[in-house]
């Protein structure tokens, strides 16, 4: 029995299933809208991603208004220049297609068209009180959640970290889980961005928000994880795999709207905000290495997970059964050639105190980790990496 409330604010319909991008126009019917805004970024223009979602609008009569110039791990000013651009725009629906960045940006977009305070403080998600432009989210990532969450991540190079804003007035109305926007997905941003998801469930599972829904959603992202990341991995047309993935990350995404996550992310964020480690590769990094520092207090959970992973449980201790889950996940990374070491992107030891102080200021996700990290345990975690 959880002896503390939990909720779980979902978006309003999601549709799935190869080609379900074909439903695309239907739904922007269901909004009596004419005009749209497609976000995205350069690279999933460039591979021509929304050529058929722009056809399919475009043959239902609607009009369609494109932003591709979303850039990677996006700065705050990024934000405001897209925005000032497209402010006055007559779109009445905002479609992201893409990653992590192109979704929050589109969230942002979509909550500063009707909230002037937000616009005055972008940081701040409690400046955002009521529902912006109607959102349709199709992700051609299997990573980050964004789809689903009512969070959106931005840099401020200022303070040289990350930093996540969150409302639940950005939950998308609409998601479309479609495998085949992922298949031409490279293998390096495969791997990432799976571990990225990967990181969600585990961390939402094992921290102190934990609740039966997250629960739910974590292990079955867990389970399809970790039977299917090498095979996407290594051949991106699998499509089962794909589906796999991709529904992963949005039970990730659920995972992380129904509790959050832990030190992984407020470790990570540091990295990306002033050294710009893509984020899946950051949590990956520190992913094992957390759950090592954590292993005595979540030894329960992670033998619940252990069973998801293909791990065997009977007959063992839970202290044996908790190594092999953080042994496994150190292996997967390993497999994935995502990279382990810090000194590769220019970081040194002498930079790590910085990196410490911004760490220890995501006192949101410290405080979900159910151990508590001194500025000493991380600074020890962050040495693993060197």
């Amino acid at each position: 029995m959880s002896l503390t409330n939990y909720s779980l604010q979902t978006p309003k319909k999601v549709i799935g299933g190869l080609n379900s991008i074909e439903k695309l126009a239907e739904v922007v019917n269901s909004f009596n809208a004419e005009r749209v805004m497609i976000i995205t970024d350069n690279g999933v223009w460039k591979a021509g991603l929304i050529e058929k979602p722009k056809a399919i609008l475009e043959s239902a009569g609607i009009k369609v208004e494109i932003v591709n110039d979303v850039p990677p791990e996006p700065e705050m000013q990024q934000v405001k220049d897209i925005y000032a651009r497209v402010k006055d725009s007559d779109s009445q629906v905002i479609i992201g297609i893409g990653g992590g960045s192109s979704m929050d940006v589109s969230k942002l977009i979509s909550a500063l068209k009707y909230n002037k305070n937000f616009e005055e403080n972008m940081l701040d998600g409690s400046k955002i009180s009521k529902k912006g432009l109607s959102l349709i989210m199709v992700p051609t990532t299997a990573g980050t959640g964004a789809e689903v969450t009512p969070n959106a991540i931005v840099v401020v190079p200022e303070k040289e970290v990350k930093i996540g804003i969150v409302s639940q007035f950005m939950i998308p109305d609409c998601v479309i889980l479609d495998p085949a926007m992922t298949e031409k997905l490279p293998p390096a941003i495969t791997a990432s961005t799976g571990m990225d998801a990967f990181a969600h469930c585990i961390e939402c599972l094992t921290s102190n928000k934990s609740n039966p829904l997250c629960d739910l959603f974590a292990l079955r992202g867990i389970k399809l994880i970790s039977r299917s990341i090498r095979k996407a991995y290594a051949n991106g047309s699998d499509m089962q795999a794909r589906e796999d993935m991709l529904l992963a990350a949005f039970y990730g995404g659920l995972s992380i709207t129904a509790a959050g996550t832990t030190a992984v992310h407020a470790l990570s964020y540091p990295l990306g905000g002033k050294y710009r480690i893509a984020h899946g590769v950051s949590n990956a990094m520190l992913l094992p290495h957390v759950m090592q520092f954590n292993l005595d207090a979540i030894e329960d959970e992670l033998v619940t997970a252990a069973s998801e992973m293909g791990i065997s449980v009977e007959n063992r201790s839970k202290r044996e059964v908790a190594q092999d889950v953080v042994d496994s996940i150190a292996s997967m990374v390993k497999d994935l050639n995502i990279p382990s070491d810090l000194k590769k992107y220019g970081i040194t030891e002498n930079d790590l105190d910085g990196i410490v102080d911004a760490a220890s200021e995501q006192t949101r996700l410290l405080s979900n980790n159910r151990k508590v990290l001194s500025k000493e345990d991380m600074r020890a975690i962050y040495m693993k990496l060197m």
